[in-house]
């Protein structure tokens, strides 16, 4: 697999530029404006009530949370800026679902139950969509945001050195140039 790996590098040679995080980024990012812009859509206080039968304390401040949390850091996330700070209320977010909602519905977040002339009918969604999600921001703060990123240019601006959300920068330093050996006859 490495060879076929090391002999298709040259078709894609912007890879190592972490061009990957571009999908990802606006995959993650729209998915999490997407739920919070069904909550808000459907108010929060419906949101709030699902939450009050969780048994989750303060129902209403929570779903307003979550609700400026997936919208917020779904587009800091889709645009690429402040990936690593976003990432830390957008994870918990989903822990907090995947504990209280999906962990008893098991893995899988597709479960067909029948199909009719009315359609497919599915159950409730296991936790396999949350891990996913998680997966995706903890690629996004390791690999960085990639190429066309807020950060890239927030730090072009500032004159930054070092590691941002966008990714890494080079720091290597060129070897000091070692003296000749001299001959001696």
């Amino acid at each position: 697999m490495n060879n076929l790996l090391a002999r298709c590098s040259h078709l894609f040679p912007s890879l190592r530029e972490a061009w990957y995080a571009i999908p990802l980024r606006l995959l993650v990012g729209y998915g999490f404006m997407e739920h919070g812009y069904a909550k808000l859509a459907r108010g929060p206080d419906s949101f709030a009530g699902i939450l009050h039968a969780l048994g989750m304390p303060a129902p209403m401040l929570l779903s307003w949370t979550t609700v400026i949390v997936e919208l917020l850091g779904g587009l800091a996330v889709f645009v690429g800026a402040f990936v690593p700070l976003a990432t830390v209320p957008m994870a918990f977010v989903l822990l907090v679902a995947t504990f209280t909602v999906h962990l008893p519905n098991g893995f899988s977040s597709i479960k067909l139950q029948s199909v009719t002339a009315d359609g497919a009918h599915f159950g409730q969604p296991g936790y396999e969509t949350d891990l996913l999600y998680l997966a995706g921001l903890a690629a996004l703060v390791l690999g960085g945001s990639g190429p066309l990123a807020l950060d890239r240019f927030f730090m072009r601006r500032s004159g930054e050195m070092g590691r941002t959300s966008a990714g890494p920068i080079s720091t290597r330093v060129a070897p000091a140039a070692t003296p000749a050996p001299v001959h001696r006859h």
